[in-house]
């Protein structure tokens, strides 16, 4: 299982504390550093999520680029494209394992999810 997320963002903290509690292993990777294959976020929308949902609306650098009006206008492949390539732009955490991904924290999701 892999966590993709940033030290400094609480949401992301509260997450890895519900997965150590449950004692699932995981690797953490900065999402800053390493933003998610096309591959998981597609998955993530195969499984119900939407593309405004993967993006981090709060962040900085959604704002600057002015993302709230472009995104209605955005293809799917051009959203994954900038989210794989700006990990500032997408909502974290993202967990990701072979058959599942949670996008942001829940604890409601992620006990039906990864427990």
């Amino acid at each position: 299982m892999k966590v993709y997320g940033y030290k400094k963002c609480d949401t992301c903290r509260k997450a890895m504390k519900w997965l150590d509690a449950k004692v699932v292993e995981y690797t953490f990777i900065d999402i800053t550093q390493q933003p998610p294959a096309a591959a998981t976020l597609k998955l993530a929308l195969r499984q119900g999520y939407t593309l405004s949902d993967l993006f981090n609306k709060s962040g900085g650098q959604y704002r600057e680029l002015g993302m709230k009006d472009k995104l209605a206008t955005m293809s799917e492949a051009d959203a994954v494209v900038l989210l794989t390539s700006n990990g500032y732009l997408c909502k974290r955490p993202i967990v990701v394992n072979a058959n599942s991904v949670t996008v942001g924290f829940k604890p409601e999701v992620f006990e039906s999810t990864w427990s």
